[in-house]
């Protein structure tokens, strides 16, 4: 058999290589784009966070932690976290639970006797992922005829420690005349 010379090989040769190497380079940048796709990790769909039911959580803590207050009982309830500080008015901060019980029978017994008081949650800030919340609200002590006797607003950053929310931090400021 023999070979024949064609003038147009050359021509068609490196038309092909020509093809050759851009279907090479579309091969591989399709497969670089494939291969980051694919290793694309889907980013976590955030928790839906109701902040309406964590309002309602914060204001049943501060209900019981109002009625056991006025029944005179001072106890630990769950409302204070072990290393909480409050900062009481006129008053330098009380830190760790244990002292702030103690604190609070001594205000019940010197102050509040014959008194009640209540906490109305306003309104509730959550973190991103529920773990914390700054509660601001409004209080109310009021003498055995119902007449104000001091009333004010609060902070409160409750933080969630074993599926429950406990007060970290708190402070008050009364809203009445000296």
């Amino acid at each position: 058999m023999s070979l024949i010379f064609n003038p147009l090989m050359p021509k068609f040769n490196k038309k092909l290589n020509i093809m050759r190497k851009t279907f090479i380079k579309g091969l591989v940048v399709s497969g670089a784009l494939l291969l980051l796709i694919a290793c694309k990790q889907e980013e976590p769909v955030a928790a839906v966070i109701d902040t309406n039911q964590i309002k309602e959580e914060i204001q049943a803590k501060e209900n019981e932690f109002a009625d056991t207050y006025n029944a005179g009982i001072i106890k630990n309830i769950g409302y204070h976290a072990d290393d909480a500080i409050t900062y009481p008015q006129n008053s330098q901060p009380i830190v760790g639970k244990a002292a702030i019980v103690e604190f609070l029978k001594t205000h019940r017994d010197s102050v509040s006797v014959g008194r009640k008081i209540s906490f109305k949650t306003n309104e509730v800030f959550v973190s991103n992922d529920a773990n914390q919340v700054v509660e601001i609200g409004y209080y109310k002590v009021v003498d055995s005829t119902n007449a104000i006797v001091n009333s004010g607003n609060y902070m409160s950053l409750f933080v969630k420690k074993d599926g429950k929310y406990v007060c970290l931090r708190d402070m008050s400021t009364s809203d009445l005349p000296n």
